[in-house]
């Protein structure tokens, strides 16, 4: 019995230390990342769409979208405006990339759509749009705390929207190192807006700079390791990834974001 007993015993410690070494401790948490992370001055919620146009079709489909998207953008019933709206120049290529923001969070997301869908014109660009288009996507999200307001800005730019599929769970770690790393990167004004995803592909982040050109993007870039202290944030940041991926993205004019 004695032996039985010492057996189990030993049994449950030996449980219990393979449970450390593959269970990832995680401190308990009283609330969700989005209200942890995001601004609480604002309640704007943020779109990004992907459209993967046609090749023969860019053109076309460009001209269709300076002609209807201001149209939105500007109408003072709707309550959303347009940030940015770029083609991919490096990345995925023919692919049209817009960011539209909706003061007033979910309530203003809907009110936009249901005003659209009797909007004629609107569904008619659709229509017209949809035959242009290979595939879409997009994106429901919010803006980091800690990153600047994207607000309009004179060009020419160039745009770098970086995009991370981070590891289930390391939102709140992400946001932690990123409010401290975003200082390293001000000094030129290059940073444009942060995000992190709420419906759509999940654990996503979207990072969007801006540079007058390429050169102009590695040397910021280089920069950034001779600061004390970057390159022990990307040390930490670098396994919280899963995937990541960049664009260089040229805006279309009628673009806030020149």
């Amino acid at each position: 019995a004695c032996r039985g007993l010492g057996c189990s015993a030993r049994s449950a410690r030996e449980d219990s230390w393979l449970k450390s070494l593959f269970m990832r401790k995680v401190d308990p948490r009283k609330d969700a990342h989005s209200n942890l992370l995001a601004k609480r001055e604002t309640s704007s919620l943020y779109k990004l769409q992907f459209h993967n146009v046609k090749p023969e079709c860019l053109e076309a489909y460009n001209k269709l979208c300076q002609e209807v998207l201001p149209k939105i953008h500007e109408e003072k019933h709707y309550p959303c405006a347009l940030v940015g709206t770029w083609n991919t120049w490096y990345g995925e290529q023919d692919q049209a990339v817009h960011l539209w923001r909706y003061e007033g969070g979910y309530p203003a997301l809907n009110e936009v759509m249901s005003k659209l869908r009797q909007n004629k014109e609107f569904t008619e660009f659709r229509k017209e749009r949809g035959n242009m288009l290979l595939s879409r996507k997009n994106q429901l999200l919010l803006e980091f705390s800690f990153w600047n307001e994207p607000v309009p800005r004179d060009g020419p730019n160039i745009y770098e929207l970086r995009s991370y599929q981070l590891r289930p769970g390391t939102m709140i770690e992400w946001g932690n190192y990123w409010a401290r790393a975003i200082r390293f990167r001000q000094d030129s004004n290059e940073a444009v807006g942060g995000f992190f995803s709420q419906i759509g592909q999940l654990y996503m982040v979207h990072h969007l700079w801006a540079y007058k050109d390429l050169q102009t993007r590695e040397d910021i870039r280089n920069a950034a390791w001779h600061k004390p202290g970057w390159d022990e944030l990307v040390y930490y940041t670098v396994p919280l990834i899963q995937e990541m991926e960049s664009r260089i993205m040229i805006p279309l004019k009628i673009s806030p974001l020149q």
